[in-house]
C-alpha cells in the first residue's frame, strides 16, 4: 500500500492553490503533504496572520468538506474556510491546527509517545454521540453486524491523520472524508495496524494505553480483512 508523505522537492504547486492564495493576499509557503490519491496540501501564509492550509485533489472533496463542517465544532479538527469545485479537481481551505502530523520527523523520532497520542485522539473522537452524526460508515466497512460499540468513526484512522502538539498530547484529527457511524473496531484495527507501516514494529502498547482498551484479536482481524490485509 502506498504511504502518504511530504511531496519530493520540486513538486509543482497546483494552480488552484496558487490562484486562491493570490486572490486572498497570501503566498504559498511550502507543500506539506501528498496523499496516496494524488492530493496535495500547501501551507498558505501572510504577514501578521495565522497560516491556512489548502488541499487540492483530483478526487471529490465534498464528502470531506461536509464532514469537517460538522466535526470542527464538536472535536479538534481543522475549521473550514473555503471549498471550491474546479475544472481540474476540488479545493478545501482550512484554518491551521496547532500541531504536527504523527508521522512528522518530530514524532517519527518518538514513536511510542506518538502512538499514545493517536490512541488518545481516537478515544476522544469516539466519545461523540453517534445519534448526532448524519454520515454512514465508510464504503470499505460495508454492512455491519456483531457490532461492539457504535461510534463516530474516522474511517481512515491511519497514523498520519492525527496531529500531535509539541508536548506530545493529541491536537487534532484530519482527512475525515470517510468519517461516519461505525463499530469502534473499524478504527482501532486500522490505526493499530498503521503504526507498523509508519514507525516499524513494537509500538502498539502505547496506542492501546492511549485509547484505554485491550486489543481484541478477532475484531481486529475482521476489520483488517475488510480493509484489504493480504
Amino acid at each position: 500500500m502506498p504511504l502518504a508523505a511530504p511531496p519530493p522537492p520540486g513538486t509543482p504547486v497546483p494552480f488552484a492553490i496558487t490562484r486562491w492564495a493570490a486572490e486572498h493576499r497570501r503566498r504559498v509557503d511550502e507543500l506539506v503533504w501528498r496523499n496516496d490519491l494524488g492530493g496535495l496540501t500547501a501551507r498558505l501564509v501572510a504577514d501578521d496572520t495565522a497560516p491556512l492550509y489548502a488541499k487540492w485533489s483530483p478526487h471529490d472533496l465534498l464528502p470531506e468538506a461536509e464532514r469537517l463542517s460538522w466535526l470542527s465544532s464538536r472535536h479538534p479538527s481543522p475549521r473550514m474556510v473555503d471549498y471550491e469545485e474546479l475544472d481540474d479537481g476540488w479545493l478545501i481551505v482550512t484554518a491551521a491546527v496547532n500541531g504536527h502530523s504523527a508521522v512528522s520527523a518530530r514524532w517519527l523520532a518518538d514513536p511510542d509517545r506518538a502512538a499514545f497520542a493517536i490512541g488518545q485522539g481516537l478515544a476522544r473522537l469516539h466519545t461523540l454521540d453517534p445519534d448526532d452524526c448524519p454520515f454512514g460508515p465508510a464504503d470499505w466497512i460495508g454492512v455491519q453486524d456483531d457490532v461492539d460499540v457504535l461510534v463516530v468513526a474516522h474511517g481512515d484512522a491511519c497514523a498520519p491523520n492525527t496531529l500531535i502538539a509539541d508536548d506530545g498530547s493529541f491536537a487534532g484529527t484530519v482527512d475525515v472524508g470517510d468519517l461516519g457511524v461505525a463499530d469502534r473496531w473499524a478504527d482501532l484495527a486500522i490505526a493499530s495496524w498503521s503504526l507498523e507501516w509508519n514507525f516499524g514494529p513494537g509500538h502498539e502498547d502505547g496506542f492501546w494505553a492511549g485509547y484505554g482498551e485491550a486489543p481484541d484479536p478477532d475484531r481486529i482481524r475482521r476489520y483488517r480483512t475488510l480493509w484489504g490485509e493480504p
